[in-house]
């Protein structure tokens, strides 16, 4: 009897139909599976697609940068709200340390391959690094420290004057030099931006929104802002998944 019901039961297991429902089973879950990874992927290729689409050459990118941190110098006032000028010191030195990796990692790199204005170059690492000394000055101070305008006004007149020799030299040359490779370099500026932004996704929305008036946000913050955007777009639809 034992062994007759063991063999019934074997014989159940290895019934056409049975197997014939688990492989159905199975494969409904495959492709539920491969449909689900299918989605995602279609996304991010779109996602990124759409990024390569929107993404300017890297010197359109570099000058747009320039643009957003000097609004917000223009912006600068000593009779500010201490809530706002530290905003906007704040979106303005994380704005000078993205922007100033981003150079290093790829702009640089790219016109030092191609022999290009070698003194200026040798030059542009040691002024970004007195911007880093004075950015790192002004996260220990408050607004109301009796160095803390005029250490910025000081980065001010640093980055003016670093600025002055980018738009006038440096970039005029990678467009006259390199003009088959800026879109490329564009690309990878704009994905190693939203690495480097992801972690201060928040912070950066926060004090860009403090800094800019309403409606003007968007235009005066040029790539930055866009970048920022993007993180948090990216941030929110990782975690939906």
């Amino acid at each position: 009897m034992i062994e007759t019901g063991g063999t019934d039961e074997s014989l159940s297991r290895e019934d056409p139909a049975h197997i014939e429902r688990h492989i159905d089973a199975t494969r409904q879950e495959v492709d539920r599976t491969l449909g689900e990874l299918q989605s995602r992927l279609s996304v991010r290729r779109r996602m990124s697609s759409a990024l390569d689409s929107l993404t300017p050459d890297i010197t359109n990118m570099i000058r747009l940068d320039h643009s957003h941190v000097l609004a917000a110098f223009r912006r600068f006032r000593s009779r500010m709200s201490e809530t706002r000028k530290r905003a906007l010191v704040e979106n303005a030195c994380l704005g000078l340390e993205v922007h100033a990796q981003l150079e290093e990692e790829i702009f640089y790199p790219a016109m030092r391959e191609i022999g290009a204005a070698s003194d200026i170059l040798d030059k542009s690492v040691p002024e970004h690094e007195e911007m880093r000394g004075l950015i790192r000055s002004m996260r220990g101070m408050d607004p109301p420290d009796a160095a803390y305008d005029e250490t910025f006004r000081k980065l001010i007149r640093t980055v003016l004057h670093h600025v002055a020799d980018e738009e006038t030299v440096l970039l005029p040359l990678a467009e006259e030099l390199l003009p088959d490779e800026l879109g490329h370099l564009g690309r990878l500026m704009t994905r190693r931006r939203i690495e480097l932004l992801r972690p201060h996704a928040a912070e950066a929305a926060a004090t860009t929104i403090r800094t800019f008036p309403i409606g003007a946000a968007a235009a005066a913050a040029g790539v930055l802002a866009a970048g920022w955007i993007v993180v948090r777009s990216l941030t929110g639809h990782s975690r939906s998944h």
